[in-house]
């Protein structure tokens, strides 16, 4: 049984494609399926809802952990991260030497992107603002996401790192392209007007772009809130223009509308640099302001972190930890909801650098002070990252084109299946793809 099974896999995900058309994959950062499937909250959508009653639809579970820059690959690959490689939105850096440096370079993905075999294909393909998109090679267009300090100087770094030419050569059609660290919905409208005017130019088989403004308000502000919903609707405009945009191009162009993780409302902070500290598993400067060497420190993802040890292989270690984090669990204060072990991580595709991975209580998320106590208020308001199985964190799959029955509601989907979706879509085949395609 388990043989047929896997042969049925392999011809499910080797097979030929059956279709060649354009694709336009839209990402919107953290829109969850309660926004776009609910009517009767007074929130008209036009764009989502209309899309979502012509095509295929679903909820979705995402990879561990629930971030940005992971989900993104994973969509782009099918592979989860322990595959595909973008374990985090930031790179691990204990020591905090890197100035909060993400995993900007696609150089850094060791699965096969969609740009890769689209590109491998000979298919013209344009990308603006997608993560991990640094120096993705043979992209007819590519704006990538980057940025550094958000002065000037990053204009500078954006130029030096897009194609050539670009985005200069854009003002005249789209004005002027705003800076990588700007979140905000007025530089989301200007990113798709880019990504507008490039199509018109290019004329893509394969067009990927990344708005970010609804993750930002929601961080901001907190979910539901009217402040995420006015920045919604104008997302829902951006993307009736980039839809009419592609459908004017090419009537038959196949629009992929994704999200990356949902959301969820938070006021306090869980902290496990408290207990490493106090265990002497994290020793501090002399100013305890700074880390000076560790054995076991946490990794970030907003919901929840990876505990990774200096000697993953110590089984002294190890045990020590799981008793620093046993004992952080009963303290009610520090909002703790589960902690996994390293079997549990492999089998849900998270970092093979992690041991240990905690999970926060809703209503919690890490922090990274070094001294101080637990349940200290939070900065923002909302925040992702939690694992993929907590409800809140599920996402957005519609998908709209050739072949695709109106109204059709997937169900809930697992994200490892977009990917050889689309590139089935694009006439491609996508090699480290786990699942066979979603729709």
């Amino acid at each position: 049984m388990m043989m047929r099974t896997l042969i049925l896999f392999a011809a499910l995900i080797g097979a030929a494609p059956a279709l060649s058309a354009p694709v336009l994959m839209i990402a919107i950062d953290g829109l969850r399926p309660q926004e776009w499937q609910r009517t009767d909250n007074g929130q008209p959508l036009p764009n989502l809802r209309g899309l979502a009653r012509a095509g295929v639809s679903a909820a979705v579970i995402g990879v561990l952990p629930t971030v940005t820059y992971p989900s993104h690959t994973t969509l782009l690959t099918g592979a989860a991260p322990r595959r595909h490689g973008i374990d985090a939105n930031l790179t691990f850096d204990p020591l905090r030497r890197n100035q909060g440096g993400w995993y900007w370079y696609a150089s850094d993905i060791k699965a096969q992107t969609l740009w890769q075999a689209a590109v491998g294909a000979g298919l013209k393909t344009v990308n603006v603002h997608w993560p991990v998109s640094v120096g993705v090679a043979g992209l007819a267009a590519n704006l990538p996401q980057i940025w550094h300090t958000g002065m000037p100087d990053d204009d500078k770094l954006l130029a030096a790192l897009a194609t050539p030419g670009l985005p200069a050569a854009m003002v005249a059609e789209a004005g002027a392209y705003p800076p990588g660290i700007d979140e905000g919905i007025a530089a989301d409208e200007a990113r798709a007007a880019h990504a507008i005017a490039l199509m018109r130019r290019e004329r893509p088989a394969f067009t990927t772009v990344y708005l970010t403004a609804f993750d930002h308000e929601q961080h901001e502000a907190g979910p539901d809130t009217p402040a995420a919903w006015a920045v919604l609707a104008r997302i829902d405009a951006a993307v009736g223009r980039l839809v009419a945009t592609a459908r004017a191009i090419d009537p038959a162009t196949t629009i992929v509308l994704v999200s990356d993780h949902g959301f969820a409302p938070i006021s306090r902070t869980t902290n496990l640099f408290l207990p490493l500290v106090k265990a002497g598993l994290i020793r501090l400067s002399a100013d305890g302001k700074a880390i000076a060497s560790w054995d076991a420190v946490p990794w970030i993802d907003g919901g929840s972190a990876a505990i990774v040890l200096a000697r993953p292989d110590d089984a002294a270690l190890k045990a020590r930890v799981a008793q620093v984090l046993a004992e952080a669990a009963a303290d009610p204060t520090a909002g703790i909801d589960r902690i996994i072990d390293s079997q549990a991580i492999a089998a849900a595709g998270g970092s093979a650098a992690a041991s240990f991975w905690v999970n926060s209580k809703p209503g919690w998320a890490m922090g990274d002070a070094l001294q101080g106590s637990q349940g200290s208020p939070t900065t923002s308001r909302g925040t992702h990252g939690y694992f993929p199985d907590v409800p809140a964190m599920r996402t957005s799959l519609i998908a709209v084109g050739p072949g695709l029955p109106a109204g059709r509601d997937l169900g809930l989907i697992d994200m490892r299946g977009i990917a050889p979706a689309v590139a089935a879509r694009l006439g491609v085949r996508l090699r480290d793809a786990e699942l066979p395609p979603a729709f």
